[in-house]
């Protein structure tokens, strides 16, 4: 059986990476993936500390999580694929027009 301090690591990398990968990259769907990938980072780490604790609660959480991802992911592609038809790039910093 595998310690649950490697996926606690693991997690940890993964969302360093994500993080990583919103702050130097200029690219929408860059950001957006990077994003995901912290979402996926923190629901490895929920389920690794609900085996801890043998629960099932941790799990029913990652489940509406990715529900609500999933509703993440249809909006902001539609998001995108708007914009891009507008400016004719994703590149974020020509979206001044998205200042309020």
């Amino acid at each position: 059986m595998i310690p649950v301090e490697y996926y606690i690591i693991l997690s940890a990398i993964l969302f360093a990476i994500g993080v990583a990968g919103v702050l130097i990259r200029r690219n929408a769907l860059i950001i957006f993936m990077s994003i995901e990938l912290m979402l996926n980072a923190a629901n490895l780490a929920i389920v690794a500390f609900s085996s801890v604790f043998n629960s099932f609660s941790g799990q029913v959480f990652v489940f509406f999580v990715i529900a609500v991802a999933a509703a993440e992911v249809a909006v902001g592609l539609a998001l995108i694929v708007e914009i891009f038809k507008t400016k004719h790039s994703i590149d974020v910093d020509q979206m001044s027009s998205l200042k309020g």
